[in-house]
C-alpha cells in the first residue's frame, strides 16, 4: 500500500480525527421532506440522505437514521413532498431539523409559509422554487453484510406532481444555477451552494 494513501477498514476504525464518509460521499442534495400525520399536523424535516434513482417514472428516496416522525407519517399517509432547500431558505431549512415533540409543526416554528399540493395533502414550502409530490413506494430497513437490521430506513417514492416557480424557467429550462440549491458537504457544518454550472457532453458509443 502506497504511503501517500490513508487505508481503512470502516469495521476496524478511520483512524483519523473525524470520520470522513459523509465528506467524500459529498455533495449530497438536501431530502428536505414535508408529511402530515393521520390528524393533518404537518412535519418538516431535512435529509442529508436523500437523491434521485429513476427519472421514468421519477423516483426519489431517503434515508432515516431511525424511525423519525417523516417516516412514522408517511408510513400512515403513504405520501410525502420534497422540497428543494436553496440559500436563500438555508436558515429555515436548518430550523427545521431541529428536535421536536410529534405534532410540532416545523414549517410554522422556522416562519415558514405553507403552499397545498394538488394531489397529496402534505403541504410544500410555498418559497421554495420547486417541490416533488410523491406517493411512498416502499419502506426498506437496511441491512449489514451479516444481515443484521441496522434501524436506518430507505424510503422510495414516485413522483406524481412537479411545482416549478416560472421565475426560475429560462427558454423552458429549470436554471439550477439561479435557484442556488444547497448541499451537504460532510462533518456537522459543512454545506456547497450550487451557483454555477458548466456543461460537458456525455460520450456516445
Amino acid at each position: 500500500m502506497s504511503e501517500d494513501i490513508h487505508f481503512y477498514e470502516p469495521a476496524k476504525g478511520h483512524r483519523l480525527p473525524h470520520d470522513p464518509f459523509k465528506a467524500i460521499i459529498a455533495p449530497r442534495p438536501i431530502g428536505w421532506i414535508s408529511s402530515v400525520d393521520l390528524k393533518g399536523r404537518v412535519n418538516l424535516a431535512p435529509y442529508s440522505f436523500f437523491n434521485a434513482f429513476s427519472s421514468v417514472p421519477p423516483i426519489i428516496g431517503f434515508s432515516s437514521e431511525g424511525w423519525k416522525d417523516s417516516v412514522t407519517n408517511i408510513e400512515a399517509t403513504k405520501e410525502f413532498v420534497f422540497n428543494l432547500a436553496t440559500m436563500p431558505l438555508a436558515e429555515a431549512m436548518n430550523a427545521t431539523g431541529a428536535p421536536h415533540p410529534h405534532g410540532v409543526d416545523e414549517m410554522r416554528e422556522a416562519g415558514l409559509d405553507p403552499a397545498p399540493s394538488q394531489i397529496v395533502r402534505a403541504p410544500r414550502v410555498a418559497k421554495s422554487p420547486a417541490a416533488l409530490e410523491c406517493r411512498l413506494l416502499d419502506i426498506i430497513e437496511l441491512k449489514d453484510l451479516d444481515g443484521q437490521k441496522l434501524g436506518r430506513y430507505l424510503i422510495l417514492g414516485q413522483v406524481v406532481g412537479v411545482h416549478i416557480d416560472r421565475a426560475y424557467l429560462v427558454d423552458g429550462l429549470f436554471d439550477t444555477a439561479a435557484a442556488r440549491p444547497i448541499a451537504r458537504c460532510g462533518y456537522r457544518a459543512d454545506y456547497a451552494e450550487v451557483a454555477s454550472l458548466f456543461e460537458m457532453n456525455r460520450l456516445q458509443r
